[in-house]
């Protein structure tokens, strides 16, 4: 297996870079920028205890609020992409530290203002409202706001707590320099001894590749590694699931749970229902495993095992510029304007392409009003790239959507919606493939490809979901977060998920350790709730056309102009139900049930 030589920032061709110049055209411009905010967050002061001294006055003060908000996000978001695409930089880092500082300043000093808009009754907004014209443009913020009534606080005790958010952040931030900068992975050997560099960036393709000696080098390299930083990984972890903890109990919510979900608007019951319905379904992943170790003819299957093709002669392999028109044609049944949104994005740089040293692990969307919806990619010439492209953009052109129709006050759609934008996408492209594939091979690749991503997606983000319920239910209880409770519980949670015909090996006890998910607060479950939102979106858009499609542009446009449960209704779906989980396991056996359909023929 030859060798990639992994780029030097500097050596990455600019057309594979993102076009952060089109935000500010030099570091100076962008020092400029946080000199300006600065003195205008200062002017802001100016409206403190006056916030609803009339309704046209709170309109003012919103309206001033998102101007500085966009400007405060613009300058964070170039800070933060210009550090993730080299975090061995200190200077970048500098920046990125400085970019966050700064808005956590901005949030400090304009906290005033949500706990001065709730000292009124909702009869007494509703009057405002009635009485100024213009205001009737935040009436759903003011809705949102309200929501959450009893948990925001004192204006003293909310500029506290946003204070505390860089704190907070600590843990988060150490755990990606460590991860992403520090660590090193012991290098390994192919079966002709020319080494192969181990990086986050490539472990899911050499996982991938067929040569088991490989993997299986590969597979303990990289978690020998997260093993060895194991008590550091627990303790950080630990630090920011006690942060959550306070924060919710300053909030007054029972638990970190309780606030995660409250927060973007969630019932918690749709999390015990996705966790509920899917742990029903595990013989589903269970059957699936048997099928794999048959037809990669294995005595014993290995997590090393479960990533790599069950077809090992045929591959689906994609440059670049092939990616991008199979990417285009896919999303064709959306819509001419969704198509050529794609293509603008294309051709303007909103793409980080390749992976180079320092470079952020993974992929991301990004951006904000007044930039580009930005992607950051680590790309190899793989199905699963394109997947993960298609993927991306799935989110950008919902920011791009978003920000087009909405005013700023709407445009930060919570990741419960995004999930869905995105998923569909690669969903679509799955069943362009399987309609353009006519030779076995290729199908049986294909539904594999499929089968794959509803285990990665759905069955073990909600594996990941109960492990990060464990971990703030474990300190709830008063227990210790220690490197051993950890790997104990996830063991046994693997286990449990991918059944007996699985050896679970000592070493997957500590991939907990890799997932940077367990830093952002309950976000994991939403991969498995978007997927299915998005398999009862697309049933409707194969047998509607046109109207189910345009319901989903309606969707995309949306932003948060409604709350998420109902936005999703508006386009289709009800997640407060179990139905969109259970549709989407019925998909996964229909899915298995053709494959060894197609392997009987």
């Amino acid at each position: 297996m030859a060798e990639e030589k992994v780029l030097r920032r500097e050596e990455v061709p600019e057309e594979s870079t993102w076009d952060l110049e089109s935000i500010y055209s030099t570091p100076e411009q962008w020092e400029d920028a946080c000199r300006e905010l600065r003195t205008q967050v200062e002017g802001f002061q100016k409206y403190k205890g006056k916030v609803v001294s009339s309704a046209s006055t709170a309109f003012q003060v919103l309206e001033a609020y998102y101007d500085l908000e966009v400007e405060a996000t613009k300058i964070l978001v170039y800070a933060r992409h210009s550090s993730d695409v080299d975090t061995t930089n200190s200077v970048l880092q500098e920046r990125s530290e400085k970019g966050s500082q700064l808005y956590v300043d901005f949030n400090d000093k304009t906290a005033f203002v949500q706990p001065e808009i709730l000292q009124m009754s909702e009869s007494e907004l509703a009057q405002f409202l009635q009485s100024y014209k213009p205001l009737q443009k935040y009436k759903q913020y003011i809705a949102f706001i309200h929501h959450r009534k009893d948990h925001i606080l004192s204006e003293k005790e909310e500029a506290l707590l946003s204070r505390l958010q860089e704190p907070f952040a600590a843990s988060r931030k150490t755990y990606s320099l460590l991860t992403n900068a520090d660590m090193t992975f012991k290098t390994v050997k192919d079966e002709k001894g020319e080494d192969i560099t181990v990086t986050p960036g490539r472990f899911i393709t050499l996982m991938a590749q067929p040569n088991r000696f490989i993997r299986k080098q590969v597979y303990e390299s990289y978690y020998a590694s997260y093993e060895q930083f194991s008590h550091t990984i627990a303790s950080i972890l630990s630090g920011e699931v006690k942060a959550k903890q306070f924060e919710a109990t300053m909030r007054g919510y029972d638990s970190a749970r309780a606030a995660a979900l409250d927060e973007t608007y969630i019932p918690e019951r749709v999390y015990d229902q996705l966790v509920e319905t899917v742990e029903k379904n595990l013989p589903l992943l269970h059957r699936y495993m048997r099928l794999r170790k048959r037809l990669l003819k294995l005595e014993t299957l290995h997590m090393y095992d479960l990533y790599t093709p069950i077809v090992q002669d045929v591959q689906l392999p994609f440059t670049y510029e092939e990616a991008k028109e199979t990417m285009l044609s896919s999303l064709a049944p959306l819509g001419d304007e969704y198509v050529d949104i794609v293509q603008k994005g294309l051709n303007e740089r909103w793409v980080d392409l390749y992976e180079n040293k320092g470079k952020d692990s993974g992929a991301y969307s990004g951006g904000s009003y007044g930039t580009k919806p930005f992607i950051l990619m680590n790309w190899q010439d793989t199905y699963t790239s394109l997947s993960t492209l298609t993927h991306e953009f799935g989110h950008s052109v919902h920011s791009y959507f978003t920000r087009e129709n909405q005013p700023p006050v709407y445009g930060r759609y919570t990741i419960f919606l995004a999930e869905v934008a995105s998923t569909l996408n690669e969903l679509m492209l799955h069943d362009y493939l399987m309609k353009k594939e006519t030779t076995k091979q290729k199908r049986i690749y294909l539904l594999n490809q499929l089968l794959d991503g509803m285990r990665t997606t759905v069955f073990r983000q909600t594996m990941f979901a109960e492990f990060e319920h464990f971990l703030h239910k474990h300190h709830e209880k008063g227990q210790a977060i220690t490197k051993d409770a950890l790997a104990k519980a996830y063991k046994e949670l693997n286990e449990k998920y991918y059944g007996p015909d699985v050896i679970t090996d000592d070493a997957i006890a500590y991939e907990w350790a890799r997932i940077p998910h367990f830093f952002m607060n309950y976000y994991v479950y939403q991969y498995a709730t978007g997927y299915s939102a998005a398999v009862a979106l697309l049933d409707a858009i194969h047998k509607e056309g046109k109207p189910a499609a345009d319901r989903f542009i309606t969707f995309l446009q949306s932003g948060m102009t409604d709350f998420p449960i109902e936005l999703l209704k508006k386009a289709g779906v009800d997640m407060t139900s179990k139905e969109p989980v259970q549709v989407t396991m019925k998909r996964f056996e229909d899915t298995l049930n053709e494959l060894e359909e197609l392997l009987a023929e």
